[in-house]
């Protein structure tokens, strides 16, 4: 049974009306997309790798639909949850967050093996599935809430944040400047359960919500080459 609607913030009738114009007369009704419950998050994750060998990396992306799952694929990757952190309201909830008043970036805490994946190359997909110069938030979702961010563990990471971060600017990639910002990590919310592996359960509503919010079109735009540069690099050596 579809649970009842409560009334909603701007910001969350803003994110299903892109599943409802790009869906339209395909999908039909999709009142079941949200599912699970309305209550508060799940509770604060913990820091603390939760399998020996397995460390930690937190991400702010803009919708943490997407940037879970550019995550989830990833060979070496044991986990990515969504959740909320960098505020200062405990136990926040997407209603709360999604008012932009509470400090918290919707976000992703990643769990990865560093002998299968390393944080250099979770650095890279991150750069690949935003757009770092977007200061306003992500695409089509605006506010602070959406603001980019990588959320430093350990001293070992803010370097490698800030050296990646440099090499990007470097690169030329971009004209504008990169606005993503490198902060320490915080208490981690898990948000609640039904944005939880979104794109899995939901994946014809997060493919229209993927490509109507204009960050398929913009990732696939700017990172056509990289492939050739990559092999440009290696040609070079």
């Amino acid at each position: 049974m579809v649970p009842a609607m409560k009334k909603r913030d701007r910001a969350r009738w803003k994110r299903w009306g892109i599943l409802v114009l790009a869906l339209g007369a395909g999908i039909g009704f999709l009142g079941w997309q949200m599912g699970g419950s309305m209550d508060a998050a799940d509770g604060e994750e913990t820091m603390d790798a939760t399998q020996s060998g397995t460390q930690e990396a937190i991400f702010g992306g803009g919708c943490f639909w997407c940037i879970e799952a550019a995550f989830q694929v990833q060979p070496g990757v044991t986990g990515a949850v969504s959740g909320y952190t960098g505020g200062d309201v405990e136990n926040p909830t997407y209603e709360e967050v999604s008012t932009g008043r509470t400090g918290h970036f919707e976000a992703v805490l990643v769990r990865f093996d560093p002998e299968q994946v390393t944080y250099e190359e979770l650095l890279d997909i991150f750069w690949q599935s935003i757009d770092p110069t977007d200061a306003g938030g992500q695409f089509y979702d605006r506010g602070s809430q959406y603001h980019t961010a990588i959320f430093y563990l350990d001293e070992a990471q803010r370097v490698l944040a800030e050296a990646s971060k440099q090499e990007l600017e470097a690169s030329g990639r971009f004209d504008e400047p990169i606005a993503t910002q490198i902060l320490p990590a915080q208490p981690f919310y898990v948000a609640e359960a039904y944005h939880q592996d979104y794109f899995e359960k939901y994946l014809a509503q997060y493919n229209a919500y993927n490509t109507g919010s204009g960050r398929k079109q913009f990732l696939e735009e700017t990172w056509a080459n990289n492939d050739d540069d990559s092999s440009d690099d290696s040609d070079e050596e």
